[in-house]
């Protein structure tokens, strides 16, 4: 322990005098070191750096009761951080309201050595074992194993409360945002939030099921062999009775079912298939898809009277993108989570690893920024596939407001330390991502064109299953529009007029159900 104590990192978070120079002469007696900052940004200053200590030691400042509230700011910030609190006098309610914000100890002045001695072993010991447990229940909700809600930045806040008052409105839905951004996550919050939460909570993706077998999985159905009793398959309309549904990518379903589920909500009742028995619907309904629903109604993928149905209440979800403030928090967060879960001792994020997070465009979202973080630490990998350096030397835009998805057709490459060698050139392995990456969009492009862009027939053509379809084509940000041959915009424009029902494509025929 005597070893593990001579090698502390310290930074002291104070100008008092009272409190430097105690720390200063203990540091030289004990083998620390020791560096000062005047405030709480002067030390989120020097963690950007690259200066993250193993102990902070943090001055309460005087008279305020909220006092932790520059403590807890730095223990979201930087989840492993351990963080002494030092109060000028012994006060109750400032010492639980310090420990409740992640303080790891609480000192009172004046310090003694061996005081300080004591608490900075303690806190060696302690290591990030606890991190996990000590961030803040009121910004992190977790539901089950793999899904959690952080509201951290003031756009999730402002989501939270809006989720909140509908959840207290018991109300239908609608919730749009990019794919991978957490609209699951955010149905899951309101169902947790309402009076319903003790009833079942259903899922249906509408874009993994063909027509029949979606209408089966919402509605039911009868299924009468002869000389036998008849099946009933109940769906998950009836399933969840009392609770709620949750259709997530609602404009990947038929409008047929979309009709058919509007008449169901108008009216109260539905029957299944293959039985006249009208039955009764006591089941709340939230939607999800990733474009609006003046979006959603004008390209025809959202039926005109469940629109009229969901349109009192329209939730966005922020991109990653647009909460940048929130990446080292949820990737710390997720670093001592995945390591619980894997039986691993979590690591710390470099320094250009973290700058490199901040600049990246994350166009698959929180789903993205978990499998680099589980990728970082089983096999090291630092980042996720990266776009080219500017051009010209120009400096990669890293503001936190920064929105501007990834340019159409933009060649994403591995992080800059692994793309560049000593000479410049770029290294063997940023080639073969190029190449791979460009040859697959290549693939996916020439498919959607020969089948109209109808993606499920697309999917066939190239043997992968339909969602990594719609995957590439969020991740390559590709669309109809972007193509100017005759078969890309025929296509989209047969689908549209198939949903009419005046006429289909050869490929749409093939298709057989929504693409």
């Amino acid at each position: 322990m005597e070893n593990t104590v001579a090698t502390a990192d310290l930074l002291i978070v104070s100008r008092d005098s009272g409190i430097v120079r105690p720390v200063w002469d203990a540091a030289q007696s004990s083998g620390w070191r020791v560096e000062i900052a005047g405030n709480v940004q002067e030390a989120t200053d020097k963690f950007r750096a690259g200066s993250v200590p193993d102990i902070v030691l943090y001055e309460l400042p005087r008279g305020e009761v909220d006092g932790p509230e520059g403590l807890c700011w730095m223990r979201k910030m930087y989840p492993a951080l351990s963080v002494i609190a030092i109060d000028h006098e012994e006060d109750r309610i400032r010492k639980e309201l310090a420990y409740r914000a992640g303080a790891s100890d609480y000192l009172v002045m004046p310090l003694a050595e061996v005081q300080l001695q004591d608490a900075v072993e303690r806190s060696l010991c302690s290591g990030c074992d606890g991190a996990e447990e000590n961030i803040s229940s009121e910004n992190v909700e977790q539901f089950d194993t793999d899904r959690f809600f952080v509201s951290f930045s003031p756009a999730m806040q402002k989501l939270r409360t809006q989720v909140a008052m509908l959840a207290e409105a018991d109300v239908p839905v609608y919730i749009f945002g990019e794919s991978g951004s957490g609209r699951e996550t955010v149905a899951r919050l309101l169902h947790t939030l309402s009076v319903r939460s003790g009833f079942p909570f259903a899922r249906i993706d509408c874009a993994a099921l063909p027509e029949d077998l979606l209408d089966r999985e919402i509605f039911g159905s009868v299924e009468r062999n002869s000389g036998g009793p008849a099946v009933v398959h109940r769906g998950k309309l009836a399933r969840a009775a009392k609770g709620r549904i949750f259709l997530d990518g609602i404009t990947e379903l038929p409008l047929r079912l979309q009709a058919k589920l509007a008449e169901a909500l108008h009216s109260g009742e539905f029957v299944r298939s293959g039985s006249p028995e009208k039955i009764g619907v006591e089941t709340a309904v939230v939607v999800s898809a990733s474009t609006t629903m003046d979006q959603a109604l004008a390209e025809h993928n959202l039926h005109a009277d469940l629109c009229r149905y969901l349109s009192a209440y329209e939730i966005r979800v922020p991109s990653l993108r647009e909460r940048r403030e929130e990446l080292p928090f949820l990737s710390r967060y997720l670093l001592h989570r995945f390591a619980k879960s894997y039986g691993l001792a979590p690591r710390d994020f470099p320094v250009s690893t973290a700058e490199a997070w901040q600049a990246y465009p994350w166009p698959g979202n929180l789903r993205e920024l978990q499998q680099a973080v589980k990728r970082y630490l089983i096999v090291g990998d630092e980042m996720p596939a990266f776009g080219d350096p500017p051009p010209n030397g120009q400096k990669r835009e890293t503001s936190p407001n920064l929105s501007q998805r990834p340019i159409h057709g933009e060649t994403r490459l591995a992080p800059r330390a692994a793309q560049t060698g000593i000479s410049g050139h770029k290294s063997l392995r940023s080639l073969l991502q190029s190449v791979r990456e460009e040859t697959e969009k290549s693939a996916i492009a020439r498919a959607l064109e020969e089948t109209g862009w109808n993606r499920k027939a697309a999917a066939r053509l190239l043997r992968i299953s339909y969602r990594s379809v719609l995957y590439k084509i969020e991740q390559y940000q590709m669309s109809s529009s972007c193509h100017s041959s005759p078969s890309a915009q025929d296509g989209a424009g047969s689908r549209r007029i198939r949903r009419n029902g005046t006429r289909q494509s050869p490929a749409a025929r093939s298709d057989g159900g929504k693409a």
